[in-house]
């Protein structure tokens, strides 16, 4: 009787058996470390999705929809820091997620800049993701001083650039900043009324948005106390903007405007000094 051969010639390989099915490949395979693993999420670059343009919506301004709070980031210029020197004012604005909605960066030349610091004109542009101006800005040269009638400030919200939706005006007052919000032809929609002291030290400073008879509170502008040494050194600010989901998307656009005249108005710094004071003096 022949003997099973146990030495194959040599240039031959035993046979490949295939691993059992569903069996995984060998290896130590511990279990999961534990955690709550929801959805990722987005990170600190990402960009809003673009939703479905509603009808009767301006390009651009779908974006605000969806939205019910808006964060307002000031992008920190370390000239501005270092040497005083007023630079162009550029802000990040992010829905509540993180998400980047929009970008916003004022165009006013270096003379006008560093002449007349926050008391200056500017156009500031406001671009969607693909870079598309889809907000215009502009604040004429006016007077802060609550003695000037003829001199109360007036921001100009275009959306797109050239189709004015609504006017930001400050009211006369000598105790607390009011502004009123009007449409496009010129009704008044909300009014803004901020705190007798602005000075921003160690806490936020509240600006409570209210219905058009300022009987009930509808939305707020909050300026947030960003950090002790970024407060003294730099005119970085931050800014908190919230208004109910189912606002006129025109009306939300006017308030983001309203945010950024009342930081040129009271948070800008000029020369490395803040602009804070008390009420309207």
């Amino acid at each position: 009787m022949s003997q099973p051969i146990h030495n194959q010639p040599q240039g031959y390989a035993q046979p490949y058996v295939p691993a059992a099915y569903g069996q995984p490949p060998p290896g130590n395979y511990g279990p999961p470390p534990p955690g709550n693993y929801g959805p990722p999420q987005p990170g600190p670059d990402q960009w809003i999705s673009a939703p479905s343009q509603p009808i009767n919506c301006p390009p651009g301004l779908e974006y605000l929809t969806a939205v019910d709070q808006l964060l307002v980031h000031q992008k920190v210029e370390l000239l501005e820091a270092f040497t005083g020197f007023e630079t162009n004012n550029k802000y990040t604005i992010k829905n509540s997620l993180g998400q980047k909605v929009y970008y916003a960066v004022e165009d006013t030349d270096c003379c006008t800049r560093n002449c007349c610091g926050a008391l200056r004109p500017f156009d500031m542009k406001i671009l969607d993701n693909a870079q598309r101006e889809v907000i215009h800005l502009y604040r004429p040269f006016r007077c802060t001083s609550c003695c000037c009638f003829c001199c109360l400030q007036r921001l100009e919200v275009m959306a797109p650039p050239g189709n004015v939706i609504g006017y930001v005006v400050q009211e006369w007052s000598i105790f607390c900043p009011k502004f009123r919000i009007e449409d496009a032809s010129g009704e008044t929609v909300l009014r803004i009324e901020g705190p007798f002291c602005t000075f921003s030290i160690c806490g936020d400073v509240e600006f409570q948005v209210l219905s058009r008879d300022g009987k009930q509170q509808v939305g707020k502008i909050t300026k947030q106390w960003s950090g002790l040494a970024r407060e003294m050194f730099t005119d970085a600010d931050n800014f908190g903007i919230s208004f109910p989901m189912d606002l006129d998307v025109n009306v939300k656009a006017v308030m983001l405007g309203a945010c950024f005249l009342i930081d040129f108005m009271f948070f800008e710094k000029s020369g490395n000094k803040e602009n804070d004071r008390l009420g309207m003096l």
